[in-house]
């Protein structure tokens, strides 16, 4: 749904109106007025550039009276995070710029520690696998019991258990060294984070749509197909189905049968063309091959959700075993590859 254009000033707080002067008078005239601004303003009104949205025309000109005699022109101008963005790194130093985009864009919190524990276990076991055990075991001491923990666990068995022999070990911590670790955690994994939001929209609707079931997929992408079949399309190409398994080669394909419920793979299979049958079958021992075409004949008739599900099911696992580097997925049939 289109966001609703602002119509009038009074709708708008301080903030806001001084994002709407800031985006008319543009970056070059603009930075006298940035430069006046104390931190805490600048966080302000850079937030507010970041939601504004779309501003009439009149409200524009209402709020830029004093500052221009003729703005008579003046189009309708439209706020996101990446103005924001863009204004910023114009008219700041780098470091303060990113410090700024950082509080906007990534985890809430007040410090480094605040902001870790918003964000999810998954990601930050993801980026911490990397680390040192000692870096590793600093960093869950100073976050809330309950977050750690569900770190830890999402961290390989091993590596954890060096962690968290080194928690136990663990002494007082040199200001030096947990500044280092902070600097650290600011400027690549809280940066990335940032990144990561302003990832394109056509992914994160691909990925929704992946988690549809596939009547559900089917209606949405048809209605899209009628209104703009350029981004039916685009988020297509982006989407990872069940079908796209036939890309796996051997290897991979064994590393994923050992990772399903051979179960949900009889139900998978129930519904699957022949090609991506036989592709699963191949690489299965004869007497594997054997046993799951049997329960594939003797199963009764199923719903299409059940299947959509089982596929699913399959689907994640492999997603997962590529998030952790063990198989790779392709989209397309000739991988590019970096020589």
């Amino acid at each position: 749904m289109t966001a609703k254009t602002v119509q009038s000033a009074d709708d708008l707080t301080g903030a806001e109106r001084a994002a709407v002067v800031m985006l008319a008078l543009g970056e070059e005239a603009s930075k006298p007025l940035w430069a006046a601004f104390d931190e805490d303003e600048l966080r302000e009104v850079t937030r507010a550039i970041s939601k504004l949205g779309s501003v009439a025309s009149e409200v524009v000109e209402s709020l830029l009276y004093d500052f221009v005699m003729n703005l008579s022109s003046t189009g309708a101008i439209s706020g996101s995070a990446a103005s924001a963005q863009r204004l910023l790194r114009n008219v700041l130093p780098a470091d303060k710029a990113e410090s700024i985009l950082e509080d906007i864009k990534g985890p809430a919190g007040k410090t480094m520690w605040d902001k870790l524990a918003n964000v999810n276990e998954r990601v930050l076991s993801g980026y911490l696998r990397n680390e040192h055990p000692q870096t590793v075991a600093v960093i869950l001491s100073r976050i809330r019991p309950d977050h750690a923990a569900r770190v830890l666990s999402a961290l390989p068995a091993l590596f954890a258990e060096e962690v968290i022999g080194r928690m136990l070990n663990l002494g007082p911590v040199q200001k030096e060294v947990l500044d280092q670790i902070e600097m650290t955690l600011r400027t690549e994994f809280m940066a990335a984070l940032s990144r990561g939001a302003d990832r394109d929209p056509y992914e994160a609707m691909a990925e929704i749509f992946n988690n549809l079931d596939r009547s559900a997929e089917r209606r949405f992408l048809e209605a899209l197909d009628m209104k703009n079949p350029s981004a039916a399309e685009r988020i297509r190409s982006l989407m990872f189905v069940f079908e796209d398994l036939l890309r796996l080669d051997a290897q991979d394909m064994q590393k994923l049968l050992r990772h399903i419920d051979k179960t949900d793979l009889a139900i998978a299979l129930k519904g699957a063309e022949a090609n991506i049958s036989s592709h699963f079958f191949a690489n299965m021992s004869e007497r594997a091959s054997s046993i799951l075409r049997d329960d594939i004949e003797i199963m009764g008739p199923l719903r299409i959700k059940e299947i959509d599900q089982a596929q699913r099911k399959i689907v994640d696992a492999a997603k997962r075993l590529a998030d952790d580097g063990e198989i790779i997925l392709s989209k397309s049939d000739i991988e590019e590859l970096v020589y």
